[in-house]
């Protein structure tokens, strides 16, 4: 079968349709990005009013700085932990709203709502729940024995961050966990349960190879906000401490370029968290999608 092909009545109409996103990519997209690997092959002066070109030494003192990797080791901490648990929750509410028979969407309604929330609000209101001052959660683990102060203890901190981060993200992937499970023929999960597979079982062995796919794709989109988008989420609640035990690359890039004013330290971070995503998205889709079964 041969599917029609659509011929515009003009050449440049298709041009002229697209040019919008054209326009959006290359100012909010294309443009800071040639800013910043411009900026990661300069050195500015102290009062900000030149610049002089000095090609790699950037990447060299970069790569070089024993506090810059400790600060990837722990990017690289949260943003596994953000994935796992962002990735386990929300799986398990798709899971769970996919048996509900009557109200299912009352409850997706109200489990999408964070998602509306700026990821500024959803941090300033972590950060008020756990505040070892006035925070109720916080309080309740006092309660428990637990001696909770992210201000003091680092391990504080950044569960407090992940936690922030993957509340703000599960409501994305729940969306797209429930319709991959509802798109899953009913007569496969019946067939399944009159051979006696139990609720364990058919979600195990049926539905979640199923969804594989929405899976995979869902670890690439929370890869991409772990790294760049919980800016934000970590900026209201912990800005990076205590001492700077929850700081992050994209923090750090904001730290020595607003404000320490190192530039091109600045840029040269912000060019290896661009390729450091864009590899690890390449090796993703061209490598790891092997393993997922559709």
């Amino acid at each position: 079968m041969q599917t029609k092909r659509v011929v515009f009545p003009s050449s440049a109409l298709p041009y002229a349709l697209i040019a919008p996103q054209l326009a959006i990519t290359l100012v909010f997209f294309v443009w800071p990005a040639a800013v910043a690997i411009r900026q990661s092959t300069e050195r500015a002066d102290a009062f900000g009013l030149g610049a002089r070109f000095v090609g790699l030494a950037n990447f060299r003192v970069l790569f070089s700085d024993p506090h810059y990797l400790t600060v990837a080791e722990t990017t690289l901490i949260f943003v596994t932990a953000t994935i796992a648990l962002t990735l386990v929750f929300s799986l398990a509410l798709a899971a769970l709203t996919d048996q509900v028979v009557r109200g299912r969407s009352v409850y997706t309604t109200l489990l999408i709502l964070p998602y509306a929330m700026a990821p500024a609000v959803a941090g300033v209101l972590w950060f008020f729940l756990f505040n070892p001052t006035v925070g109720v959660a916080a309080h309740a683990l006092t309660s428990l024995g637990m001696r909770w102060n992210p201000y003091l203890n680092g391990t504080d901190a950044m569960i407090l961050i992940v936690v922030a981060s993957a509340w703000k993200q599960v409501s994305y992937n729940f969306l797209f966990f429930v319709a991959g499970l509802q798109a899953i023929p009913r007569s496969v999960i019946e067939a399944a349960a009159l051979d006696g597979a139990g609720p364990a079982r058919r979600f195990f062995a049926i539905q979640l190879p199923l969804i594989a796919p929405t899976a995979f794709f869902l670890v690439v989109v929370d890869g991409v906000y772990a790294f760049f988008d919980t800016f934000a989420v970590i900026d209201a609640t912990t800005r990076g401490g205590p001492g700077e035990a929850t700081m992050t690359l994209v923090y750090k890039v904001y730290h020595d370029g607003f404000q320490g004013f190192d530039f091109g330290a600045a840029g040269a971070q912000s060019v290896v968290l661009m390729a450091i995503v864009f590899t690890l998205t390449v090796l993703q889709f061209r490598y790891l999608e092997r393993g997922v079964h559709y």
